[in-house]
């Protein structure tokens, strides 16, 4: 097999996964080849059984075309995803489907080599246990929070390796491709991809998570910044409040937005005597934050308010990403989303507050359909992008 029909191969089956179904024509035109040639490589990835075919397009007149889809077990990619407090790991099918529970455990983020050599092993434990062979797995993606120069593979806010880059380093352990990204720009990929960004041109995507970070879509593609460092959205300063942002500045919205801020305030509001189904708020933030939007979903009064003061912030701050972008679509992802609509009220009413309207008025606020699992995809989205070039 030539380098270039090699090539070709890989594609196809990276557009296969990113559409899920296509024609033949609809191939030869993402891939840039003629029809002849394109139908040769797909005939061969179909008598590998690498590709399927799935039956006619619905019909538009005339003669409907064969549809393909990718074999779901053809490929595999191992899933991280990365936060301040919890980090899970998961292999992903080339459906998107998980082929082993999500494996969530703590990981110290240190200026050190520790915490890249805990998340090796993890990756190797679950790669060992799965029976997956390595040579079936494109590679590994992994969203994490921090300051990420892709070019210099280096993350400026964790993760210390004195001689090699991050992605080198773990490579050196786990024998596969990995590839890294900041977890709010995974998240965008992800919703880009296969979710509510999907065919949108110009969105924005809020990680309302512990921060709150941005992945901006410009022009239908991922817009990261000069070296990566685009949509520290937690960072707008936007208060005069005197808090201490873990940024190290001061009145930054995620001192009044964020997750933890919320778990924070449940917790004072409740030892002041507020009244609440809540009893007592978890010390663990994960826990803290399901409880407070499980709370809010039954219908509890001062979980609401809580989020809808957050969203209110929220939505002070995409004021004035509207007035700079003019975005189509606002999307809610990330492990916020889950509280759904009572976010969406409180951020439309301070757009309507703080944006002219003749710039917000074709602006809409949607809530992801991924959910959680939203950096999970987008670190397999990840691979996928690099797919073409791995070895």
């Amino acid at each position: 097999m030539t380098a270039k029909i090699f090539q070709y191969r890989r594609k196809i089956l990276r557009q296969l996964y990113f559409e899920n179904v296509l024609s033949c024509s609809d191939i030869s035109e993402r891939i840039e080849k003629s029809i002849p040639l394109t139908t040769r490589v797909l005939n061969d990835l179909i008598s590998e059984g690498a590709v399927l075919e799935t039956g006619h397009a619905p019909s538009k007149g005339g003669r409907r075309p064969l549809m393909y889809s990718i074999k779901p077990d053809i490929i595999y990619i191992v899933s991280v995803a990365m936060d301040q407090f919890v980090s899970r790991v998961a292999i992903l099918d080339m459906h998107n489907r998980f082929v082993t529970p999500i494996v969530k455990f703590e990981l110290p983020l240190a200026n050190t080599t520790d915490a890249l050599d805990q998340l090796a092993e993890r990756i190797n434990r679950l790669v060992g246990e799965s029976g997956i062979d390595k040579k079936n797995i494109s590679g590994v993606g992994i969203g994490m929070p921090g300051l990420i120069d892709i070019e210099r593979d280096t993350n400026y806010s964790f993760f210390e390796t004195k001689q090699k880059g991050v992605t080198k380093y773990l490579e050196s352990i786990v024998g596969m491709p990995v590839f890294i990204d900041n977890d709010s720009s995974l998240i965008a990929l992800a919703e880009l991809r296969f979710g509510a960004a999907r065919n949108k041109k110009n969105a924005m995507v809020i990680n309302i998570g512990w921060g709150i970070g941005l992945g901006l879509i410009l022009n239908a593609g991922l817009f990261r910044g000069n070296n990566g460092f685009a949509g520290e959205f937690s960072h707008i300063p936007l208060f005069s409040n005197g808090k201490i942002c873990s940024c190290g500045k001061t009145g930054c919205l995620e001192t009044e937005a964020s997750l933890a801020q919320i778990a924070e305030k449940a917790q004072a509001g409740l030892n002041s005597g507020k009244v609440s189904m809540l009893k007592s708020i978890p010390e663990n933030y994960e826990q803290a934050t399901e409880t407070i939007i499980n709370a809010a979903a039954k219908g509890d009064q001062f979980s609401i308010e809580l989020l809808s003061e957050s969203g209110y912030s929220i939505g002070r701050a995409a004021a004035i990403l509207i007035h700079v972008l003019n975005p189509e679509v606002i999307i809610l992802s990330g492990r916020g989303a889950s509280a759904g609509k009572v976010w969406q009220a409180p951020i439309q009413q301070a757009i309507n507050e703080h944006c002219i309207p003749k710039l917000s008025e074709k602006t809409s606020i949607e809530i992801s359909t991924l959910g959680h699992h939203a950096e999970l995809i987008g670190a397999a989205a990840l691979v996928m992008e690099h797919f073409e070039k791995v070895p």
